[in-house]
């Protein structure tokens, strides 16, 4: 009998851990970007928008637009309000499949960074910088400058040089069905 109240006792210590642990494995995450993931454009947006769902700071070099043919777009001066990150572009190169990279700092400290790919259906063409070049013939090469970009990162926000969030909760509900598990022998054995 003795054994039984260990066991129950021990399965809502167990679950009263995991209920305290939860919130404070849970980061903050991208919660929605501007352009969406997947969208579809016509013409590129002017300005980014990136949504999270807990507060944040910028990294040095916080948001990079690449794309087909390395185009790479020029990014602004990038603003945080809150959980808002907007900065403006300003898009040249190729329809195609572009990528938005983000890396910025949550109100935990811990350093995230992700991206979001979207498709552009028309190309974008340099912008003339003075009225004397917009009649001067095209460049000879369509092939917009390579970047100096790091290697293209894929998925989701990924806290760097931390376990993702799941791996600590299936750990934590192993161990509290190791527990059980234990519990339930001894409570047979003396029985």
């Amino acid at each position: 009998m003795r054994f039984k109240r260990f066991g129950a006792s021990l399965l809502v210590t167990g679950l009263a851990l995991l209920g305290a642990a939860t919130p404070a494995l849970a980061h903050s995450e991208l919660k929605s970007s501007d352009p969406a993931r997947g969208a579809s454009l016509a013409t590129p947006p002017t300005q980014i928008k990136l949504t999270f769902t807990g507060p944040v700071t910028l990294a040095e070099n916080p948001i990079q637009i690449t794309g087909p043919e390395n185009a790479s777009w020029t990014v602004g001066r990038a603003e945080v309000a809150d959980t808002v990150v907007t900065a403006p572009v300003q898009a040249v190169g190729p329809a195609g499949e572009y990528t938005l990279r983000y890396k910025v700092t949550f109100e935990d400290s811990h350093v995230a960074s992700g991206s979001v790919k979207f498709n552009l259906s028309n190309p974008v063409a340099p912008p003339s910088s003075s009225p004397a070049q917009a009649s001067s013939p095209p460049p000879a090469s369509s092939q917009a400058q390579p970047s100096a970009t790091p290697a293209p990162q894929t998925g989701e926000t990924t806290p760097e040089g931390l376990l993702p969030t799941w791996v600590w909760i299936v750990l934590a509900v192993a161990v509290v069905a190791a527990g059980i598990v234990v519990a339930l022998r001894f409570t047979r054995r003396k029985d």
